[in-house]
């Protein structure tokens, strides 16, 4: 009688250690709310940390394993954090209950950008759960462009409250996450690289946790890269026009599109953007929201609100005409790199990514923002083309927030001396990396 044998099924270490660093994460998050109330900001340090050496460490396996198990290790992993932070009651950033109530305001058939939320033409929408928790709800309209707008009331249709508005963003992640892995493919990439942004502690804690809509922006901004890899220049055009009435900073993405002389694509920007306004135009002017008033806020105008110069001023005091000088560098720092990646002449997908890469980077480094969710924007490009700057923005941008002070936690002087000292760390090993013109710092490279 012969006996039929039954191979064992081959195990592969790879995945298995990928499996088990991502249930140390899965379980990190899901205490990190109460740890990080209890012992103070120290632990949110950590807990970025542990994210940034969990995909460190987690990469190499993959390479070794099979991937089709190790993408699905790292999709459920990045499901199960978010799902750990979804019911968390956001405690470091109340923005998200302002996009609730613009949501409730429209359905109301009010314009959001007409009253603020303590205006008695709007008391009958106010409740005991969304309104009190709204931020400057005396003196400030809404500040969020027209697409975020749109994007508020389509959520709210399905449930006026910060679970259904976090549901809805990690909506936008899905699409994105989805995008991302186009991108790779397209680029030749293991699809596995996806773990890059999926474990991103920023991303997991800014959308999960806090419920900021810069998600939808870095989905549509994306989304036109993608478009704009396919030859499909004008709708990408557009696509990120849309991305840039969620946040602005997607009109980055412009240079690296645009071709010399042609009008078409800031034609079809310009009228996406008319569009999206058209609705709300009843108000005027006001369509610009509370945008004056923050930007007098966060110290842009008076130049406290940028890093290198707030802290050379703790040093040196008050310098006449520094924040003049300050903006006409950064301009022209930003406007020759803008020209520079029109004019290119390189129009590769590994080009094009780095030159939006570091028009990003550079924007941010000068404009220094004081809040964290602002480096969101960077994750999702560090599936595809990550560079030590990017790295070091998205990880260390923990020690901008000051919600919880904790024993030993620095001042804010502190933090951002040893934030903006990281950053040009960073900046320096990028520089020599491109000056010896050695290959792009991508995802390969993290191992």
């Amino acid at each position: 009688m012969t006996t039929v044998t039954h191979p064992l099924p081959r195990i592969h270490w790879g995945t298995v250690r990928l499996a088990v660093t991502a249930a140390g994460l899965v379980a990190l998050t899901a205490a990190g709310p109460s740890l990080h109330i209890k012992h103070g900001s120290w632990v949110l340090m950590l807990i970025f940390a542990a994210g940034g050496t969990g995909i460190l460490f987690a990469l190499p396996a993959v390479d070794r394993s099979d991937q089709q198990d190790a993408l699905i290790v790292i999709l459920v992993g990045g499901v199960l954090m978010r799902l750990a932070l979804l019911f968390v009651e956001p405690y470091l950033s109340t923005d998200v209950y302002r996009y609730v109530w613009d949501g409730r305001v429209q359905a109301a058939g009010i314009n959001p950008y007409r009253y603020v939320p303590a205006a008695p033409e709007v008391a009958h929408l106010r409740d005991t759960v969304i309104f009190p928790s709204i931020n400057r709800p005396d003196h400030a309209v809404t500040i969020y462009p027209p697409a975020a707008q749109a994007i508020f009331f389509a959520v709210t249709r399905f449930g006026e409250s910060v679970v259904a508005m976090k549901l809805g963003l990690i909506g936008f992640e899905a699409v994105m996450v989805g995008i991302l892995l186009a991108l790779l493919h397209r680029l030749g990439q293991p699809l596995t690289r996806i773990a890059a942004y999926a474990w991103h502690p920023l991303a997991i804690w800014e959308v999960a946790g806090s419920g900021h809509v810069d998600i939808a922006m870095c989905a549509l901004l994306m989304a036109g890269l993608l478009l704009f890899l396919r030859g499909r220049t004008l709708l990408a055009g557009a696509v990120v026009a849309l991305g840039a009435l969620v946040k602005p900073t997607a009109l980055l993405a412009l240079p690296v599109f645009w071709r010399p002389w042609t009008v078409r694509l800031p034609l079809v920007v310009m009228f996406t953007a008319l569009l999206a306004y058209l609705p709300y135009l009843s108000v005027g002017s006001g369509v610009f929201g509370y945008l004056w008033g923050y930007i007098d806020e966060e110290g842009l105008a008076s130049g406290r609100g940028f890093n290198a110069l707030w802290l050379m001023e703790r040093w040196t005091g008050a310098v006449p005409a520094a924040v003049g000088f300050y903006v006409a560098i950064a301009t022209t720092i930003m406007a020759g790199l803008a020209i520079a990646v029109a004019f290119r002449r390189d129009r590769s997908p590994q080009t094009t990514i780095a030159c939006f890469n570091w028009l990003l980077v550079t924007f941010l480094v000068l404009v220094s923002p004081h809040y964290p969710w602002y480096f969101l924007v960077l994750v999702p490009l560090l599936v595809i083309h990550g560079s030590a700057t990017a790295w070091v923005l998205t990880l260390t941008c923990p020690l901008l927030y000051a919600s919880i002070d904790g024993a030993g936690w620095p001042n804010y002087d502190a933090r951002i001396a040893a934030f903006t000292i990281a950053t040009v760390a960073a900046l320096a090993y990028d520089a020599r990396k491109l000056l010896r013109k050695s290959p792009d710092l991508g995802v390969g490279e993290i191992r």
